[in-house]
């Protein structure tokens, strides 16, 4: 029983290690970029309503290759506008101030920022062929940091 208990903790461990940890406080992901030596990711996204955002998230965000990518390269900002899950008035006023800022018009719509909060790249909208192509998108603007 303790050898298989340990293999579990072992197991939630390796798959915690490759979970990408999504924030919500873009502040705090610039400082951990500093720290870090990474460019922050920002995803605006209607979560729970928004078909292309769903479907990027299941293709690209949601896989293990971009997730190991991603634990390496980036710190994640989740900027959510859902229709059904709640959010805490400071958390939405946050997030509205945010899109105003970057002028989102659209959902997805990826921001990169270096780790001094200057915008490298952008992605509107959903893009085909899985995490391969948005990692390298996202590698071409890591150069320009």
């Amino acid at each position: 029983m303790k050898k298989y208990l340990l293999m579990l903790a072992f197991f939630g461990f390796v798959l915690s290690s490759f979970c990408a940890e999504w924030l919500t406080d873009l502040d705090k992901a610039l400082e951990i970029a500093k720290k870090e030596k990474k460019i922050v990711l920002i995803n605006f996204t209607g979560s729970d309503w928004c078909g292309w955002c769903i479907k990027f998230k299941k293709e690209v965000l949601s896989t293990e290759e971009f997730e190991k990518y991603a634990s390496k390269n980036l710190v994640l900002v989740e900027l959510d506008f859902p229709s059904k899950k709640k959010l805490s008035d400071d958390l939405k006023k946050a997030n509205s101030a945010l899109k105003e800022k970057y002028k989102v018009n659209g959902f997805p719509t990826f921001v990169v920022l270096n780790a001094e909060g200057k915008e490298i790249g952008r992605q509107v909208g959903y893009s085909e062929g899985g995490p391969e192509p948005f990692i390298k998108k996202l590698e071409g603007f890591k150069k320009k940091s």
